[in-house]
This record gives structure tokens, sequence and C-alpha cells, in this order.
């Protein structure tokens, strides 16, 4: 019979590339999500079973417990944004993957892969950082042969950093920049995932810190963006002081709506964006674990299409303005 992987998040950003990878391998994959209706897609991976979305709550051990039963190697690819609430920081970055760690080691589970983040410190004035760096902690108590991966920010169609900025520029003329000079070093999703499968397999364990061929401050991959897209905006720097009260405001007003307006950034976002976010100087990375990594320049394209002000229509527009009429 062939292996199991279970994949906490397996539906997400990063976790459909790793799931889609095992099912290519021959792999059998469960995918472990809050709502797995919304994740009938990642059957199309596989043959018909393979691959297959089961429900599980990262806060309980009898749901984290049942999806992992008979798996060779799970993967942990849950995190969040959320400060407050039932699923914040605390409860899914760092008792979430102790759980899934503590777990997979009373199983017997082979391998382990957590996924991390750059800036991962459990000792960070960030708590995003700090229950990221938490988390990690925990799952090498656990699991001392896992494999967690650092990544920088992640890019890839339907990612969360070129999209939301490329759609607010459609928005007007200025775009606001918290952090414009931060330096920033995208990490394709793919090349994640292709290090995930190392750490599932048992070819690799340690931290790795992923990030991509170039480093860029925030306002220059912004930039590029904007080149990409066709489209001309002011990059306006906006203090950290200033971000903060900002963030406290947007805080504040979702508290007051029941969540229903979400917080354009927060207070803790700020503390994020005032450190760089690339692959440390001795930090083992991508080139380690033998994988070359992807050029945002030959993927940004193929997505961000759709944000030129004709969309797929725009590259016939521009060259039928050199023509003329006879």
């Amino acid at each position: 019979m062939s292996k199991l992987v279970t994949i906490y998040g397996g539906s997400g950003f990063v976790g459909r590339y790793i799931a889609r990878r095992m099912a290519k391998l021959g792999w059998r994959v469960r995918v472990a999500v809050r709502r797995p209706n919304e994740a009938i897609f990642v059957r199309a991976y596989g043959v018909v079973g393979q691959v297959e979305p089961v429900f599980c709550n990262i806060r309980d051990d009898a749901s984290v417990r049942d999806v992992m039963k008979g798996a060779d190697a799970v993967v942990n690819c849950v995190g969040t944004f959320d400060a407050k609430g039932k699923n914040n920081f605390d409860a899914i970055q760092s008792d979430g993957a102790e759980r899934v760690a503590r777990i997979a080691a009373e199983l017997g589970v082979a391998h382990m892969v957590q996924l991390s983040a750059i800036g991962a410190d459990s000792s960070s004035a960030s708590d995003y950082a700090r229950t990221k760096g938490l988390g990690e902690e925990a799952v090498l108590k656990h699991m001392p042969g896992a494999l967690i991966l650092r990544p920088s920010v992640i890019f890839g169609p339907g990612d969360a950093f070129f999209n939301r900025f490329a759609g607010m520029s459609r928005m007007g003329p200025v775009l606001p920049l918290v952090g414009a000079e931060t330096k920033f070093q995208p990490v394709y999703v793919d090349d994640v995932a292709q290090a995930a499968v190392l750490g599932i397999t048992g070819q690799a364990t340690g931290i790795y810190e992923l990030g991509g061929p170039e480093v860029k401050t925030f306002r220059e991959w912004i930039e590029e963006m904007l080149a990409i897209i066709r489209r001309r905006r002011f990059t306006a720097n906006i203090p950290f002081g200033m971000a903060s009260v900002m963030g406290s405001g947007f805080e504040t007003v979702q508290k007051l709506t029941g969540g229903l307006f979400k917080a354009q950034i927060t207070r803790d976002q700020v503390k994020q964006l005032g450190s760089d976010n690339i692959v440390s100087d001795g930090a083992k990375g991508l080139a380690d674990l033998g994988i070359s990594p992807t050029v945002a320049e030959a993927v940004l394209p193929d997505y961000l299409w759709r944000f030129r002000p004709s969309g797929q229509y725009d590259a016939i527009k521009e060259s039928a303005r050199g023509l003329r009429p006879e």
C-alpha cells in the first residue's frame, strides 16, 4: 500500500502545492481542514480516493489525532493573522504546532514538516513572530528530526502579497506603503512545496530559511509589480509611528464591528515591517536542499495580467496603437 501523509491546512496557498506534489509521487494525501466542503478541489490532484479532504480542528487533540492515524508523515501548514478570537496567534501557531508534533510523536509518525516564517523568534516583540518561534521550539521538542521551513514572503497564483497591492493600485493614483525601505526576498510557492517534500520523504531535517534569488526593498518590489500590470502609481511611505496609530484605529473598528470590517493593517504587522524579511547570513537555504530558486519576474506576469487596465486584452491594445489605417 502507498504511504500516507496528513497535511494540516492542505487546501491553503502552500498546502495545496505540497498535496499536488505528493500525489504525483504516488502517496495518499489526507488534507486536514476546517471546512472540507470548500476543499473538494484537492481530489483532482490524484486518482479517485488518493487525495481526500477531511475535517480537523487543530485546537482539539482528538480531532488532530483522528486524521493523523496511519500517517507516515505529517505537515503543518496552518497559520493565522488573527491576533484575537479562538483562532489567535497563540492557539494556532504555538499551541496548534505543539499539538501536531506531540501527537505525531505519540503515534510514531516518522517525519514532520513545520511551515514557519523568516523572523520566527520566541522573544520577538511581534506576536506573530513570537508564536511562530514558540511553535518551532515545541515541534523540535517532540519531533527533533523535523524539517522546519522559514520562507520569506511567498508569491505565486493566489498569493496575498502581490495580488493585494495590485488590487489596491486600482483604487487611485497613490499606493501607500508601510516600511517602503524594508527588504524582502520573495520565494516561489512551488519551491517551498518542493522543499517540504524533502522533509516528508525523510531527505532533509533541520531549519532552512527560504528566499528567492533577488533581494529588493518593499518599494522596489511594488514598482516591479506596477510595471508588470502597466499602471503608474506614486508609492508613498507611511512612517512607522503613523502606521501604528492607523493600525490601532483599524483594530478598534474591527472589534466594534464584530469582525465585519477587517483591519487593513495591525500594530503587530507594523512591528514585523520594521525588520528586513530576508534569509539570514549563514542560514541554510534552498541551495542546500538542491533547489534552484525561481525568479519572480518569470512568474508574476502569468497571474497579475488581470490587474492591467484592459486585462487580457492589454497587450493586444498596446500593439494596435502602432497600426495606421491605410
